[in-house]
């Protein structure tokens, strides 16, 4: 089932989310209706945030990209109760998109290379190191667990150029997407 994605200005994408328990309810198919919303709407990666939920669980498929990048693999991994222990590597500036700040793209710079420990959908768990562009996506997704969005790393100036625009997504509701999509209206 395609879940509607929470949009910019909704107060669940700022708050820091609480640990997935192995007795939650409907977590395999929570997971099933993640990858098809994040398929749905073209995205690499979906974070639980992103759907309303306040739980410490993404999703990733960045197999789109896989012409784009040889060096990708893992394309399909769920994270739950991630952690990034330790980051590292030549910082690199990408430009960086969200689902739920639709059209509006930023330079971010990250380290290259990270180290994870998660619980897999199994709740098996798992220390890994990614680099790269999955390890982009990873942090990416990550950052909505700890209630950042891509925006917060950009520069001032930039953040103030698109200021006006996000207080008009938010306020007015002005948003055109291909997905269904919560919105948050403060009139």
């Amino acid at each position: 089932m395609i879940l509607p994605i929470y949009l910019y200005g909704n107060p669940v994408l700022r708050k820091v989310t609480q640990k997935v328990k192995p007795d939650y309810a409907n977590l395999a198919e929570l997971i099933d209706n993640m990858f098809e919303t994040m398929n749905h709407a073209e995205g690499v990666g979906l974070a639980a945030p992103q759907v309303g939920l306040d739980l410490q669980l993404f999703v990733v498929d960045s197999s789109k990209f896989k012409d784009k990048d040889p060096s990708i693999k893992n394309h399909k991994r769920v994270f739950i109760n991630p952690h990034i222990v330790e980051e590292w590597g030549e910082p690199w500036s990408y430009s960086e998109g969200c689902l739920s700040i639709p059209y509006l793209y930023g330079d971010v710079t990250r380290k290259a290379e990270l180290r994870l420990r998660y619980q897999d959908e199994h709740f098996q768990e798992k220390t890994e190191t990614f680099d790269g562009f999955f390890a982009r996506v990873i942090q990416h997704e990550y950052d909505h667990l700890q209630g950042k969005l891509f925006i917060d790393y950009l520069p001032l100036l930039q953040r103030n150029l698109i200021g006006k625009k996000l207080e008009r997504m938010m306020t007015e509701g002005k948003y055109e997407v291909d997905y269904p999509a919560h919105f948050l209206h403060k009139k």
